[in-house]
Order: C-alpha cells, then structure tokens, then sequence
C-alpha cells in the first residue's frame, strides 16, 4: 500500500478526474445539436480526438492520461500498473465524467440540452452487432495506446499526442453511424446518469472492456511481447515498489515521452 503514501499516485488520481472531467465536457458539448438537421459527424470525431490529443500533452506525464476505464483496464490486463491503481483511476475517471457532464448540464440552455449526447444504437443494429462495433473501435484505439506509449521502441512517428486523438476520432467516424461511438464507459456512463437513461447502457461497458482487453492480450503477448515471469507481473499487480520488481511499470503514471514532430 505505499502507493497510498505517495503524493504522485495522488496527483495521477487527481489528473484522470480532471482529465475526464474536461473530456466530457468538450466531446459531448460538441456533440449537442444546436440547430435542426443531422449531427455533424466530423464535428464530433474531431471533438472528441482533439479532446484527448490535448489531455495527452497536458496530463500524459503525470497520470498516464488513460481517461478511459476499459483503456486502464488494458494496462491492468497487461501487468503494467496495480490493482489498487487501476481502481482508483476508474472511480476518478466515472466521477471525473460526471462531474464534466453535470457542468455542460448546468450551462447549456434546457432547449438544447436533448439527451446531453447519449449514446445510443442505430435503428436497426442489434445489441450483439453494436458490442461486436465497441469491441472493435476500442480493439484498434488501445492497440494504438500502447503502441505509441511503448518505451521500448528505438524511436517514435510523430506526436503521441496526436496519434492517440487521430485513433480516437478515426473510431468516432465510423462508430457514430452504429453505436454512437462509445468507446469509454465512463463517457457513456456520465450522460445516462444524469437522463437516467440506461437503455443497452451494458453495450458501452462490455463492448469497449473486451476491446481494451484483447487490444493489451494482442500487443503484449503476440505482437511486441514484454518478457516478464509470472513472479514480475503478479508483482506489479500488488502493487510492489518499482525498486523491488526488475521491471517498472509503464503507463500508470510514469512520464509519457511526447514527441512533437509532425506525423
């Protein structure tokens, strides 16, 4: 439990809250239709994308910048943060969203609040179809996280930043279409508690956990495999210090490197 006793697990607590927080804010805020006629798609990918690309530069060093429960469910999955540290980045990302959601609640005029950009399936998708969607817009956004987080690459192509926003608004453009593009529980959670609206709401939890899940399986096991014994990762997942492990955990707090050439 030493993390409890360290200022910078607390800071990366505070970081996802905030970082969620701002998240939701400017992706649903920029998802509300404040005039008669479709929803701008691009609007929306770019939003959100761009959203994160700046939270990544902002917080990436402190916390990770995960802002997303099935994303920190994929760095659990891969042994590369604790379990006590996992838990507290999703209760700070689902308050986090909230939080953000109950801000553009309460300063978007009530014409124009709808359903605050709930995520909901097409007309005509079935529940398994839309989970099959999350699973894979969730599958390729980690795959992208944990490639350009990786320390052990020689070298990196481009921004981080950018790339983890592009992954993102690159799901946003095809998933809008079928599920609204959830891709985050807590992004879905926080408008469907505030509407009470929990209508497939279980879609948006374990479509995008799947997805964060193999997405971790994928990359650490078969793609770029992290040679670590079973003893290093059951260790990590206590929580043991990085001194007392031969690996030290990566992407759960640990300065994010951001390269700021163009892609």
């Amino acid at each position: 439990m030493w993390e409890l006793r360290s200022a910078s697990f607390w800071r990366a607590i505070f970081a996802e809250f905030f970082a969620t927080l701002f998240y939701v804010f400017f992706g649903l805020g920029a998802s509300l239709r404040w005039a008669p006629g479709p929803l701008h798609v691009l609007q929306v990918a770019l939003a959100f994308g761009l959203a994160l690309a700046t939270l990544v530069q902002t917080v990436g060093h402190i916390s990770g910048a995960h802002v997303n429960p099935a994303v920190t469910f994929a760095f659990l999955v891969g042994s590369q943060m604790s379990l006590l540290r996992a838990f507290c980045y999703m209760a700070a990302q689902l308050l986090g969203a909230v939080a953000g959601a109950a801000v553009l609640y309460s300063v978007t005029p009530p014409a124009f609040r709808g359903n605050l950009a709930l995520n909901t399936l097409h007309a005509g998708v079935s529940v398994g179809q839309a989970t099959t969607v999350e699973i894979f817009l969730t599958l390729q956004f980690v795959l992208c996280i944990f490639a350009t987080y990786d320390k052990r690459r020689n070298g990196h192509l481009g921004s981080v930043a950018l790339a983890v926003g592009f992954s993102l608004s690159l799901g946003h453009l095809f998933g809008v279409y079928y599920t609204g593009a959830g891709m985050n529980p807590a992004r879905s959670f926080a408008p469907a508690i505030l509407t009470r609206n929990f209508t497939n709401h279980w879609v948006y939890w374990v479509g995008p956990i799947i997805g964060g899940g193999l997405g971790s399986l994928l990359y650490d096991f078969l793609l770029f495999p992290r040679l670590k014994s079973v003893s290093e990762r059951l260790s990590i997942l206590k929580g043991a210090r990085p001194s007392d492990s031969n690996g030290q955990p990566e992407g759960t707090g640990e300065p994010v490197e951001l390269k700021t050439q163009a892609l």
